[in-house]
């Protein structure tokens, strides 16, 4: 997965707590629980991040995830209706999210663990369809993957040595 480091100081940033999983260890005293916790964070304004916390105590597995995501940031390219320029699969592990930008008035159409990311993302038109695996980590590492490859037309026509009207036909 390709990742533009970007400096979180100075972004406004919003968490949202995808899943949060008990784990059970049986030792000889007894069981113990631990918190395995999945947090997005964003700026709503292309900005966004997934990560892992796990800890004993909840709070400290969403703070944990918290810094996580922040390490893992990445910026997503958005067009005038706040939708992707083009149509993207975003794969990890056996998970895969398939990307199709949208018309304004469309609306944020994903499941749950997309939905968390591309909200965050400031995406407000896009339609998502999940494939293969539905285990949560794994769909919003697929999602985020699949927008950290999304680009402009401008980046693929200076990419390709053409003008913009050439690539858009």
């Amino acid at each position: 997965m390709r990742k533009h480091k970007v400096d979180a100081s100075a972004l406004e940033l919003t968490d949202k707590v995808v899943t949060i999983k008990r784990v059970t260890k049986v030792v000889k005293g007894g069981r113990t629980f631990r918190f395995a916790a999945l947090v997005v964070v964003g700026d709503g304004n292309g900005h966004v991040g997934a990560g892992l916390g796990k800890a004993t105590e909840i709070p400290d597995a969403i703070r944990k995830g918290k810094e996580d995501a922040i390490k893992n940031l990445i910026y997503v390219e958005r067009n005038e209706v706040d939708s992707i320029y083009h149509d993207n699969l975003g794969k990890f592990g056996s998970a895969s999210v398939l990307l199709k930008p949208a018309a304004e008035g469309t609306g944020i159409i994903a499941g749950g663990p997309a939905r968390a990311v591309l909200e965050l993302a400031g995406i407000r038109n896009i339609r998502t369809k999940s494939l293969g695996s539905n285990n949560k980590r794994n769909v919003v590492n697929a999602t985020i993957e699949g927008l950290s490859r999304v680009t402009t037309p401008e980046k693929v026509a200076k990419l390709r040595g053409k003008s913009v009207e050439e690539i858009l036909g």
